[in-house]
């Protein structure tokens, strides 16, 4: 069939019907009805024959014209127009759409009853925790999705409001309903909510809403440290050579050893060799940031060894934010070049800014970013021969690194 005998496409009832259902999708008309604007007559263009298609068309042309004489005028007024000419004759044909009112809208999109459970979600709300009508008119569609539990977040948001102290951890959170899983599933609505109830004081704008637990001042989980005493002297006061301790207490307590070595990987940290008045401090990736309550190690020789790929220097980074002075052992280019034969691959290697790296090894990270010498390369730092790392160790000890 040639592209001139092919039937226009003329706006159809099925047509408008799912032109207003996206909007409705997109909550804008529930947006409306909830800020209390006055109803505006929604006027949807229709493109009907031209007089020309009709002349084409006639028999598809009244087909679709038909189709519109059967709308239900209770719900759509059309507008019309006349096309035609000699040869066929002055035609109607439909214009315009209009939707003169709200309740002409929601009968044509079958959705009284969600317009009827909005309003009641509205009303409820706004009797017991107006603060948060705002959230509710700006994310209609997500308040309909959440009807059934509407009322348990709304309780929480306010239990918070009125309980909520640093000493109180999540799982103190008494609705019924609500347990912690709760929360989590929710977290990212009970922040915009919480948003709008708390007062700006309570809210720590450093901790984006996926922090949930510190961005509302609840207590979290403490941070535990790991020590082992490298030397003759344990790592705190005491006969034991080796504790896990809370950091919030061990900031208290500061380690007698004069140098601290933080590793990755526990078979290293468990096989690090004697070192004289050292302590070895397992880290725990990118949680080596929660040792900021530290300050006495800002005092003490601060060695970090970690895997030689990009989170491994990411890390270092991290650490070097909170202690500036921390030095690296064993993430340099020979010790790289050395291992060969136990080489692997990082399975995510991370892209990032790392300003705390130092010369060298902003160098060899940008090779492992390049893949220098293999893709996504990665040397784990229990891979790395024993007898070298005992002789770093030395170095260190002897230049009092």
């Amino acid at each position: 069939m040639g592209a001139a005998s092919r039937i226009p496409r003329w706006t159809g009832p099925d047509d408008l019907v799912e032109r207003l259902r996206r909007r409705w999708e997109t909550g804008e008309f529930l947006t409306a009805l909830g800020q209390g604007a006055p109803w505006e007559p929604v006027v949807v263009p229709l493109r009907a024959p031209t007089a020309a298609e009709l002349a084409d068309h006639f028999g598809a042309a009244q087909d679709r014209i038909g189709r519109w004489w059967k709308v239900d005028p209770d719900l759509v007024r059309l507008e019309q127009r006349s096309v035609g000419g000699r040869l066929i004759g002055a035609n109607r044909v439909p214009a315009r759409a209009v939707i003169d009112t709200p309740q002409q809208l929601w009968a044509l999109l079958r959705v009284e009853e969600d317009v009827a459970t909005y309003e009641r979600l509205l009303e409820v709300t706004q009797a017991s925790a107006p603060a948060l009508v705002d959230w509710m008119v700006a994310h209609p569609m997500r308040v309909l999705g959440l009807a059934d539990r509407w009322g348990s977040l709304v309780d929480t948001v306010l239990w918070i409001d009125r309980n909520g102290r640093p000493e109180v951890y999540l799982w103190h959170v008494d609705v019924p309903g609500v347990d912690t899983k709760f929360i989590e599933q929710h977290r990212g609505v009970l922040a915009g909510l919480l948003d709008r109830q708390l007062e700006p004081s309570r809210i720590d704008q450093a901790h984006p809403p996926s922090r949930f637990a510190q961005r509302y001042g609840f207590r979290t989980r403490p941070v535990y440290v790991r020590l082992r005493a490298l030397g003759r002297k344990p790592p705190t006061p005491g006969p034991y050579r080796e504790v896990t301790v809370r950091v919030e207490e061990l900031a208290a307590t500061p380690v007698e050893a004069s140098r601290v070595i933080v590793v990755e990987n526990e078979i290293t940290y468990l096989a690090l060799p004697p070192v004289d008045d050292a302590v070895a401090m397992l880290g725990g990736g990118y949680a080596l940031s929660g040792l900021a309550p530290l300050n006495w190690l800002n005092s003490r020789e601060l060695v970090y060894w970690g895997d030689l790929d990009t989170h491994g220097f990411a890390i270092l980074d991290r650490l070097r934010q909170v202690f500036p002075h921390t030095r690296s052992i064993l993430m340099d280019r020979p010790t790289l070049l050395a291992h060969r034969d136990h080489w692997g691959r990082e399975p995510s290697p991370v892209r990032a800014e790392l300003p705390h790296l130092h010369p060298a090894e902003a160098d060899l990270y940008a090779d492992l970013l390049a893949d220098r010498y293999a893709p996504a390369l990665r040397l784990e730092q229990e891979r790395i021969r024993f007898g070298t790392v005992e002789r770093a160790l030395r170095r260190a000890d002897a230049s009092g690194v």
